[in-house]
């Protein structure tokens, strides 16, 4: 598990978050919504292919567009369980969320 990825408000603008991920050299940033609580995933793909779309303008939240909101990982998850999860959803990664909601990292399938 990464403990180390990034993690924005839902209501960051996606220019916003490509700089933080560009920034950071990582792949996906997770999302916090009002309350801290984690409330999805979101790579770099997602946001360069919205950011390419039509519709876009530079004020779009990350709360408007489709990203990955779950389920997510249990922090209490039995590994292989998680990972089979994770295959069947075609996941790379996936938040690790407490009993709370709060993201404590993300798990990746090994490559």
């Amino acid at each position: 598990m990464d403990v180390s990825v990034p993690q924005v408000d839902d209501r960051t603008t996606v220019d916003v978050a490509l700089s933080v991920l560009i920034g950071a050299r990582v792949t996906h940033l997770l999302l916090r919504d009002d309350d801290g609580r984690c409330s999805g995933l979101v790579t770099r793909a997602q946001l360069a292919a919205h950011r390419g779309g039509s519709w876009f303008i530079d004020r779009t939240r990350l709360r408007d567009i489709p990203f990955d909101s779950g389920p997510f990982t249990a922090s209490s998850a039995v590994l292989d369980d998680a990972e089979a999860a994770m295959r069947i959803r075609t996941l790379d990664v996936s938040p690790v969320i407490d009993d709370h909601g709060y993201a404590l990292g993300v798990l990746a399938l090994p490559r």
